[in-house]
């Protein structure tokens, strides 16, 4: 890559007063490319701005020396940054091209990305369908931490997470939601503490009996019943950081053989 900024001015050294005009430019390792189109751009700067300065990414030794040619100040960032690591490393870098790129052609990249298509779809219930193919379903009541935690286990693991809010209908009837019971064995409960979600739930809806304390009371103590009731495994997430959340969940999954398969 090729990034061209168009100095203004310096006055006084101060990078305050600098006002740059960016010109970002992706090239393929081409010489006759980057000779005819980048090089060519470069020397086209409008002169009344000064000399353009220009930071490269170019791995491709010939293609980086034909810019360095170029009417400017041409800073190789892999040359600045790469080759003394290189030289404290006592290793020599790949030097290869689009690297990163490659990781979407990969098995595990496919699957990570259809884990979170799959637990944005089936975020707080919004959907009953393929519950079969979720590797695991969390329960709680609102503002427990359902959603950051779905998303934490299809980024970082790769794993189908559907969640399902807990409400006072259930309560009422004593019982989890009808679409949940055939997939009870891959159920995970989220629960906290009332007082931390009484803090969360006024930050969202102030002043609500939705958000009041003896109202989380309420919802907590019924949830919990319930995933005791039906032997449903739960964590607190009032001290916990998603990552240890997620942990936990993951240990408890991949010890049950027939929730991952």
């Amino acid at each position: 890559m090729v990034l061209g900024l168009r100095q203004r001015t310096l006055a006084n050294q101060s990078w305050r007063n600098l006002k740059p005009a960016l010109s970002r430019s992706a090239y393929p390792s081409s010489i006759r490319l980057i000779r005819h189109d980048a090089v060519r751009q470069i020397n086209g700067a409008d002169p009344k701005y000064g000399q353009a300065i220009v930071f490269t990414t170019l791995v491709n030794p010939e293609v980086n020396q034909v810019v360095s040619k170029a009417n400017a100040l041409v800073l190789d960032m892999f040359q600045t940054f790469v080759a003394p690591l290189e030289q404290t490393l006592g290793m020599r870098s790949t030097h290869a091209i689009n690297r990163l790129h490659h990781n979407a052609d990969t098995d595990a990249y496919k699957n990570r990305i259809e884990a979170i298509n799959y637990s944005l779809a089936h975020d707080d219930g919004q959907s009953n369908q393929n519950l079969a193919d979720a590797n695991v379903i969390l329960v709680g009541v609102s503002r427990v931490g359902k959603t950051p935690t779905s998303l934490y286990l299809a980024m970082q693991y790769g794993l189908k997470a559907a969640n399902y809010p807990l409400i006072p209908e259930d309560f009422e009837r004593g019982q989890l939601p009808k679409d949940l019971l055939p997939h009870k064995q891959k159920i995970y409960g989220l629960t906290i503490d009332a007082d931390r979600l009484c803090e969360i739930r006024n930050e969202r809806r102030p002043g609500s009996n939705y958000a009041k304390l003896e109202n989380c009371r309420y919802e907590i103590n019924e949830a919990t019943s319930m995933m005791r009731r039906e032997s449903i495994p739960w964590v607190s997430t009032t001290s916990k950081s998603i990552e240890e959340i997620a942990t936990t969940i993951l240990q408890a999954i991949r010890s049950d053989k027939t929730i991952l398969g």
